[in-house]
């Protein structure tokens, strides 16, 4: 009898401390709802803000439960709250729904994505800063605070090297990215947000605007909304990476109007490469052309559009060859082709509902950095993730279904989810290589690869039985569900970027200029290849891997076909 007793006793007490907890709760909702209440009674007059002002009342009635995700979207009253108080609402273009849209498919996801929901709706856009101090500039880095600008839109000044850090932000960051570019001018927005240039914007605003702080500087001003605090560049902050240099691109013909194609030049004598992308970058040039003692700064255009390199001799690189008048030499400077780094948001939602959809490791988020600078609009994605938002993919926080991005990213299969879009691109890349990519991403993340021993555990022959099944269907339902597809394989983009671009250009229904394509070309890289030492064997599949990824080959290549496609390129398909 005794052990029967000592549970019972043990369960009461556990019993008392559970009621106990929730009547704290209880008495502390109410309290909350009470002290709101309160706020709004009082006669008008100047009073000192307290921090529940600062708080929204859909922001506190959504912490504990009491206002469904449809109260944020409503122009109404919520029910649930007392009449006469109004809630308060962001800029429409920030509504956002609630607590069902932070259910992504991802588990992975799903903690990072509720975190940022809960710290957005705590802190609207537009919301004055709650510290007793204003943030000013930063005082510990190199580069010298210049002042608060205003510089927002597609014509802004400071637009090259732009990268966002949600939680980590701060001003030497910023400027050590600049810096390594070659950049002279390091802008900051919204806390989180980094810009670079050459040149200072033109309207100059007071330094109350810049009332945000750094996201990882407490203290320190990083701009407003739609404001910038600029800092010049001096050097590059200690241990940060090295400063990029000049890349020979190769030897070219001259156009056939000569260089008045070039829309800048300098002539002095003894003319080095180094001199001559010094002085483009800093006139934010991508092309640095130098014959003889003449540098010219350039842009890749139809006229000049780099895809016709001769032999490097015509141009006098090499023992005793003499140089040829009608030839330049040309070097990439360190700073970007600006001309296709403007992206927004769609004016208005879009009619057609586009999915990019990919097994994982085919490239996706590759071809969305070419779409995003091709078309000028942000791509969205059925998942968050909080690295690709850092390098500048600004729709990862935006919701799947808005329909103000251009398309939708998606690994997703299955009758159900591919009957929500209205059109897709199908991107299929070889599965040897999406299968190793795919894996080097869930053991390292997006930049790094898989060590050693994940390679020679039971881990990747696990990996390959399940995912190469993937491959397959993921292919076959998109064959079979979806409406209007554009098949597009990653090979073909690595062998032929421009008119394939085009043809994805063409098919989201958007006019491009030949020169916004020819920009995308000199930024093809983005920010997502893998750099350092790759696994040191480059055959980690077996003979049994090999002879079942061979067999789903020639199943997704006879689908291709019976679809009406050209089936799979050559080099999948086991001969």
């Amino acid at each position: 009898m005794a052990k029967p007793s000592f549970r019972l006793q043990k369960l009461l007490r556990r019993t008392r401390f559970l009621l106990f907890f929730l009547s704290a709760a209880y008495l502390m909702t109410g309290s909350l709802l009470l002290l709101q209440r309160a706020r709004v009674a009082l006669p008008p007059g100047p009073r000192a803000p307290g921090p529940l002002q600062a708080l929204p009342v859909a922001a506190v009635a959504l912490g504990v439960g009491l206002l469904d995700s449809r109260a944020l979207r409503a122009p109404r009253v919520s029910p649930d709250l007392p009449l006469g108080v109004d809630v308060p609402r962001g800029p429409p273009a920030r509504a956002r729904p609630g607590p069902r849209w932070l259910r992504t498919r991802n588990p992975e996801l799903r903690q990072p994505r509720r975190g940022w929901f809960h710290h957005f709706v705590g802190d609207p856009q537009g919301a004055p800063a709650l510290r007793p101090e204003a943030p000013g500039p930063a005082v510990g880095g190199r580069g010298t605070y210049v002042g608060c600008f205003s510089d927002s839109g597609r014509d802004r000044t400071l637009k090259g090297a732009v990268f966002f850090d949600l939680r980590k932000m701060t001003v030497s960051h910023c400027q050590d990215a600049c810096a390594e570019r070659s950049y002279v001018y390091a802008g900051l927005e919204a806390g989180a947000e980094c810009y670079c240039g050459n040149r200072l914007p033109v309207t100059s605003v007071g330094p109350e605007a810049c009332n945000h702080e750094c996201k990882g500087e407490k203290g320190s001003a990083c701009g407003g909304v739609g404001r910038l605090s600029v800092y010049r560049v001096q050097e590059l902050q200690p241990g940060s990476r090295k400063r990029r240099t000049v890349t020979y691109r190769g030897c070219f013909r001259l156009p056939e109007n000569g260089t008045h194609t070039f829309p800048d030049s300098l002539l002095q004598p003894n003319m080095t490469a180094e001199a001559c992308s010094g002085f483009c970058s800093q006139k934010e040039f991508p092309l640095a052309v130098l014959r003889g003692r003449e540098c010219y700064c350039a842009y890749p255009t139809p006229q000049f559009s780099l895809r016709d390199a001769v032999d490097s001799s015509l141009c006098g690189r090499g023992p005793e060859a003499p140089r040829q008048a009608e030839y330049c030499e040309v070097y990439q400077t360190p700073v970007q082709d600006t001309r296709c780094t403007d992206r927004r948001f769609l004016p208005t939602k879009s009619k057609v509902f586009v999915a990019l959809s990919s097994f994982p490791g085919a490239g996706n988020t590759w071809v969305r950095h070419l779409i995003e600078h091709a078309t000028g609009f942000y791509t969205g994605s059925y998942y968050f993730d909080g690295t690709l938002y850092n390098k500048g993919f600004k729709g990862e926080k935006d919701h799947w279904r808005s329909r103000r991005t251009i398309c939708v990213k998606t690994h997703e299969s299955g009758r159900r989810e591919i009957e929500m879009f209205d059109s897709a691109i199908l991107l299929i890349r070889n599965p040897y290589r999406s299968l190793v990519a795919e894996f080097n991403r869930k053991c390292a993340g997006h930049l790094g690869y898989a060590a050693d021993r994940n390679w020679k555990s039971k881990e990747w022959p696990d990996f390959v039985n399940s995912y190469a099944a993937w491959w397959s269907s993921h292919v076959l339902d998109w064959l079979r569900y979806g409406k209007r597809l554009l098949v597009v394989h990653y090979e073909d983009l690595r062998r032929s970027l421009v008119p394939t671009l085009r043809d994805m250009v063409a098919f989201l229904n958007v006019s491009v200029s030949e020169e916004r394509l020819l920009c995308v070309e000199n930024n093809k890289e983005g920010s997502f290849w893998r750099r350092g030492r790759r696994p040191h064997d480059p055959e980690p599949f077996t003979p049994e891997m090999r002879a079942l990824i061979d067999g789903y080959i020639r199943t997704v290549d006879r689908a291709l076909r019976e679809h009406g496609g050209a089936g799979l390129p050559g080099e999948y398909v086991p001969r």
